[in-house]
């Protein structure tokens, strides 16, 4: 068994790629499930694939694999989606565990159980799951700029966890969450009202970041381009204007659409929090808004945002 989880870990990254799994490795009659899909065959399992690889383009991250049974593997996956067809190409995400049941006979894979993370119930054929990938096709306008990078870990029905990598912002003292005082500060910055008169390209989203519990404290930022290094940025003109190093982390994302007024931000906060709290997870004091569109150009019903919460800790286990 342990040689079947290296195996694991060195072909379920070849999933969607030209090279595919490595079939040897599975009984002609491997039974497949997942809360919309099932196959009796390594045929239909592998059309299933590569139907998802013509459709979709998945991106397939395995986060980790583990002897959980006599002759049971489970691993743990993130897999995010474009659909293709589809003009406005929804990006779906789906984040869950598979259990691989092992044939003793053979020392094959004879079955492959896949368990979502954002459903309650998981048996096929689930309704929950075709709600829950027509949910995940509406439109949200996210507009062609570098965003800080992150990894999806975990996505529940209610919000997705998230590991960031670091980032630097360019911010100053705003009014409120869904505030824009001190915009035109920040985006001055990188238009080149700066110590060289450098210019920055723009990047997505404006973040408004509050500190405390009663959002007393409130910054407005723009996140810089990754390449930038604080050592080679040109300082701000006003004083009131600071470069920071965000060092990244865990937090959890709720997304919604429409314009972010101020008493639909709190209330999306207070939902997070609240449904972090339940799932056992520990929220950090404080919170940010990510605004991805300029609310002049876009309009209301495709805005993206996302409201923000760092995480004490978390673990995939």
């Amino acid at each position: 068994m342990k040689q079947l989880v290296n195996f694991l870990y060195d072909d379920l990254p070849h999933l969607f790629d030209d090279q595919g799994i490595d079939r040897t490795a599975y009984d002609d009659q491997v039974k497949f499930r997942d809360p919309i899909t099932k196959h009796d065959s390594i045929g239909g399992y592998l059309f299933n694939i590569g139907l998802l690889k013509n459709l979709f383009r998945p991106h397939f991250q395995l986060h980790w694999v583990k002897q959980t049974g006599p002759y049971e593997i489970t691993t743990r996956w993130t897999m995010v989606m474009s659909f293709i067809l589809l003009p406005w190409k929804p990006e779906l995400v789906f984040t869950g565990t598979s259990i691989m049941g092992v044939n003793p006979a053979t020392g094959k894979f004879c079955s492959h159980l896949d368990f979502w993370d954002s459903l309650q119930k998981n048996d096929y054929f689930s309704l929950e799951g075709l709600l829950d990938v027509i949910k995940q096709l509406r439109i949200y306008k996210t507009p062609d700029l570098e965003t800080p990078k992150y990894q999806i870990l975990k996505r529940t029905a209610d919000y997705e966890v998230r590991k960031y990598s670091p980032f630097i912002v360019v911010e100053t003292d705003g009014d409120k969450l869904s505030g824009s005082t001190g915009f035109n500060d920040v985006a001055g910055y990188i238009f080149g009202k700066n110590s060289t008169m450098e210019k920055i390209p723009m990047t997505t989203p404006v973040f408004t970041q509050a500190f405390d519990a009663d959002k007393s404290k409130v910054s407005i930022q723009i996140v810089l381009p990754l390449e930038k290094e604080m050592s080679s940025l040109p300082d701000p003109n006003q004083e009131a204007i600071s470069l920071r190093k965000v060092e990244g982390g865990i937090a959890a994302v709720s997304k919604f659409s429409g314009k972010p007024m101020d008493d639909i931000v709190q209330e999306k906060e207070k939902t997070l929090r609240s449904n972090l709290i339940r799932d056992g997870l520990k929220p950090k004091m404080g919170c940010l808004l990510a605004r991805y569109n300029d609310p002049g150009r876009t309009w209301s019903s495709i805005m993206r945002n996302e409201v923000l919460i760092w995480l004490e800790e978390f673990s995939l286990d």
